[in-house]
């Protein structure tokens, strides 16, 4: 069964509750770099079941979302109240073609879009924290939830590139 705009925000939230979001987000890059070092490129292709991306495709899906959010939150700052529009991942990763990327160069991407994102959220004024956009399917959303729904994100994404390295090396 698939999960409601809501219940995803809810489980991405909590995948953060009670810690700095930009912490986690400054530290996603480095963490998943570790993950990968010294993995078999073909290990990172391989998806550990049917219907689940490999790391390749997690780490594609991750620097392209540095791109949304950053366009996002930049939107939503120039023009408060403004319409943010969904997507459907997957159907970014089969026209993406996610699986063929390597994944540490979609990692340099991420770290480089991921910094600066982070330096750009810096310079923000308080009031531009509040900021919001009207997100198409979970409603009005700060700069604030932004940054708390990408590190909850990341924690997420972090969790499949864990299991999908476990599942590797029981195969092997």
């Amino acid at each position: 069964m698939q999960e409601t705009p809501q219940q995803y925000r809810q489980r991405i939230l909590n995948n953060v509750a009670g810690k700095d979001p930009r912490k986690v987000q400054a530290a996603s890059a480095a963490r998943l770099a570790k993950l990968i070092r010294g993995v078999n490129p073909k290990r990172l292709a391989r998806k550990p079941a049917p219907g689940k991306w490999s790391v390749n495709e997690i780490l594609a899906h991750l620097s392209e979302t540095e791109i949304v959010v950053g366009w996002r939150m930049r939107a939503i700052v120039g023009a408060p109240g403004t319409q943010i529009q969904a997507y459907d991942q997957d159907a970014w990763a089969a026209a993406g073609n996610y699986a063929a990327p390597d994944a540490r160069k979609s990692l340099a991407f991420f770290r480089a879009a991921r910094e600066a994102n982070l330096d750009w959220l810096h310079h923000l004024r308080p009031e531009q924290w509040r900021h919001y956009g009207m997100h198409a399917e979970r409603g009005e959303e700060s700069i604030e939830m932004t940054v708390i729904m990408i590190a909850g994100h990341d924690v997420n994404h972090i969790r499949q590139v864990e299991a999908a390295l476990a599942a590797g090396k029981k195969r092997q």
